[in-house]
């Protein structure tokens, strides 16, 4: 199943940094920002997340959840949150299957090694669960803003 702007946007279950197991289902009503990411404390994933979370009030101010998915375990995710003040959810796809799922889990290449790993990618979904946007192979500058932006301009 291809994931791309107009589909409806593919349920999962994962374990969560609340404690819980979330589903994309539970926040229907809502705008959700989904955004995968390599690893937690990396330089790249915690500028993005830092980003996110300081314009989380102002997703808020949209009807938007930001829930962020790595391979990282929820201790990991928990230290990330910690140490960066993180007021929204990360989850943990350790087995990468909600990464198969988005087709976000690629080969990747770094310094001519081949390994596979989570292509930095965010999924807009709308209220009714359908993706309303999508960006793959998203350069960290400025995206949180970009995002922000369109739900705005199109989802409120």
């Amino acid at each position: 199943m291809q994931v791309e702007a107009g589909t409806k946007a593919p349920d999962f279950k994962l374990p969560a940094s609340n404690g819980q197991e979330i589903q994309l289902s539970d926040f229907k009503g809502k705008n959700v920002v989904l955004y995968f990411y390599p690893k937690d404390m990396t330089p790249g994933c915690t500028t993005q997340a830092c980003d996110f979370r300081d314009r989380h009030a102002d997703f808020e101010g949209q009807n938007t959840v930001i829930i962020g998915i790595s391979p990282d375990p929820l201790t990991r995710h928990d230290t990330f949150i910690q140490k960066h003040g993180l007021p929204f959810l990360l989850a943990a796809d350790e087995e990468h299957k909600v990464a198969k799922l988005y087709d976000v889990w690629k080969l990747k290449k770094n310094f001519g090694k081949e390994y596979m790993g989570i292509e930095r990618s965010t999924f807009i979904i709308d209220k009714e669960g359908i993706v309303a946007k999508e960006y793959r192979k998203v350069k960290v500058k400025d995206h949180v803003e970009d995002a922000l932006n369109y739900i705005k301009e199109n989802l409120t």
